[in-house]
């Protein structure tokens, strides 16, 4: 005959048997991560980055109004006036201007270093 104590262990145990099942049950399963592509089949990086362009924009002969910019990077006017100051002008040190030109608008451009 069991005494008390032992009729307690071993209920002790068949609890903390079913919760650990319970718990491993409702796990999530681990995610397998797809296997590396050949280095010949990767996807190539994008030619130019945004940043990229929106130098170029700002270099080119006619320069770019902000709605050009936003048309060419798809960000928000505000990003974009972001990038030229805190990017451009601050990080990159470029010296960038704008203007007012009749019929466009304020036009920005890159005039060199600052």
């Amino acid at each position: 005959m069991n005494s008390p104590s032992q009729i307690v262990r071993d209920a002790t145990g068949a609890v903390a048997d079913l919760v650990t099942g319970m718990v491993k049950a409702s796990r999530k399963p681990k995610t397998v991560l797809p296997a590396p592509t050949e280095p010949d089949k990767a996807v190539p990086a994008p030619s130019t980055t945004k940043q990229a362009r929106l130098i170029e924009m700002l270099t080119r002969p006619g320069a770019a109004t902000l709605t050009e910019l936003v048309e060419a990077t798809g960000w928000q006017a505000h990003s974009v006036r972001g990038a030229i100051s805190g990017t451009l002008k601050k990080k990159l040190g470029l010296a960038v201007t704008t203007e007012v030109v009749e019929g466009r608008g304020r036009v920005y451009r890159i005039s060199g270093k600052a």
